[in-house]
């Protein structure tokens, strides 16, 4: 009989231990040994013949993680699994998902091939930069979304003039389903910028006075366009304000961006590792969802019932 087996890489280690608690088995054993100049060699210490295996690994730090889960796929393949699912809570390079200027590369598209090319026969993962990416494959993608963690957490809140915020133009869409969940108003952020992690310019469309403004967003890196989001929102008469982002890449000066922000707090998932503490950031597991849909992919049924779609909080 064919079984599940969930591994994980190295940079998903603490994630992938709450996932198989949630689910009920243990994190299967595997050993990730490195030559002295850094190459990576996966070797799987259990068999995986005639068996689903889940590869557990967020690419942060891309290239790092990329190439080791690249490399568990192809160990889990020639080790004769029946299927090889890629469970990516953070889909790195998901950034370059189109040739917006001349001469550049589409990274996201490429990664798809290079997980396609190693064998994996399906992927989950949560809050892509741009939901189109699951397009990039020709396997099945179970594309999860953190509006299912990010919910009961704004409901225990209790937020009087609940506003929700938009930090690009690009981020509607996804603010527009949980405002609309909540029955709530929405505000947009409009910024220019001149370089990758460099703003221009900023304003807000929207009123937000008086109003407790949530920000939500997939990825929160250096921080700064959230720290000025914020700072221009309480400008502009928001009473309070919060983010929500799913994965926290916080690299550079995020830590010190936030901490001297007027951001209430930052709520993010346990997608990526949260490097150092702070009084502002917050962690939220995402480690029951992912069980679910690794248990309804294993049995062949649907994970329609992880997502808001268009369901409305009774008022």
């Amino acid at each position: 009989m064919q079984t599940a087996k969930i591994f994980s890489g190295t940079g998903s280690q603490q994630l992938a231990e709450e996932i198989c608690l949630r689910y009920g088995t243990k994190l299967g054993k595997v050993n990730i040994q490195r030559f002295s100049d850094g190459e990576i060699s996966p070797i799987f210490l259990e068999s995986v013949r005639g068996d689903y295996v889940f590869l557990v690994q967020s690419t942060f730090s891309p290239a790092e993680n990329l190439m080791e889960l690249l490399l568990m796929i192809d160990a889990a393949k020639r080790a004769s699994a029946y299927k090889v699912i890629a469970v990516i809570p953070y889909y790195g390079y998901a950034r370059q998902d189109r040739k917006d200027r001349p001469r550049v590369a589409i990274g996201s598209k490429l990664v798809a091939n290079m997980l396609v090319a190693a064998g994996a026969n399906r992927v989950i993962t949560m809050d892509l930069h741009a939901p189109q990416i699951q397009g990039y494959f020709d396997i099945p993608v179970d594309h999860l979304d953190s509006h299912a963690v990010f919910i009961p957490y704004i409901e225990n809140l209790r937020l009087e003039n609940l506003t929700f915020a938009a930090p690009d133009v690009g981020a509607t869409n996804r603010i527009r389903e949980i405002a609309s969940y909540f029955n709530a108003e929405m505000v947009i952020c409009d910024k220019h910028r001149k370089r990758a992690n460099e703003i221009a310019s900023m304003v807000v469309i929207g009123d937000v006075t008086d109003r407790d403004v949530v920000i939500i967003d997939d990825i929160c890196d250096t921080g700064g366009t959230l720290a000025k989001s914020a700072g221009l929102l309480k400008e502009k008469g928001a009473r309070s304000v919060r983010a929500l982002i799913t994965h926290p890449v916080l690299s550079g000066k995020a830590y010190e961006n936030i901490e001297n922000s007027v951001l209430e707090e930052l709520i993010v998932c346990d997608t990526i590792p949260v490097k150092k503490e702070s009084s502002k950031i917050k962690v939220l597991s995402v480690a029951e969802l992912f069980a679910v849909a690794i248990r309804n992919a294993y049995e062949n049924k649907s994970i329609t019932s992880l997502f808001i779609h268009s369901q409305r909080r009774d008022k």
